[in-house]
């Protein structure tokens, strides 16, 4: 059995994890407590890690029952085949979320344009300007030093 990344509906994350437990598929949807603001008041909520997606351990030829449950688009690919997460990625994701030293937890995409500081190497403590961002690299403006830094990324996978 493998650990597949099912891509669902926006906001409907937490209910297709519940329709498909009570199917009998064991079913992982990370969740992180956030607090929502209203103009009245203050909330602790639990949302989904990953936006818009779920992963279900099944064997390859069960793989089609999780299309009859609503909200299921497709599943992940990854080279032309489905993506499987090992079991220990699963894992490490969990003891991270249950990690009582990790306190805010957020995912964000690196957007042209966002601003970041440099917290290691050569280049620590500068500010830099996320100008392009590729599939394998990232090309950074660090205006303090009149300079453009192309950076491989590296597989953490």
């Amino acid at each position: 059995m493998n650990w597949y990344v099912l891509y669902v509906k926006p906001k409907s994350e937490k209910k297709v994890a519940e329709t498909l437990r009570t199917m009998g598929v064991e079913v992982y949807c990370p969740l992180v407590k956030e607090i929502r603001k209203w103009s009245d008041r203050k909330k602790t909520v639990e949302s989904p890690l990953f936006k818009s997606y779920v992963f279900v351990r099944l064997k390859d030829r069960e793989r089609q029952m999780v299309f009859g449950v609503h909200g299921v688009v497709r599943y992940l690919f990854w080279l032309g085949k489905p993506a499987i997460v090992k079991d220990e990625e699963i894992r490490a994701i969990e003891q991270w979320l249950n990690d009582d030293a990790v306190e805010n937890i957020t995912l964000t995409k690196l957007i042209p344009g966002d601003e970041l500081y440099l917290k290691n190497g050569i280049l620590k403590d500068h500010k830099a300007i996320i100008h392009e961002v590729g599939k394998k690299r990232i090309r950074l403006i660090i205006p303090g030093l009149g300079m453009v830094l192309n950076a491989k990324i590296r597989d953490v996978v």
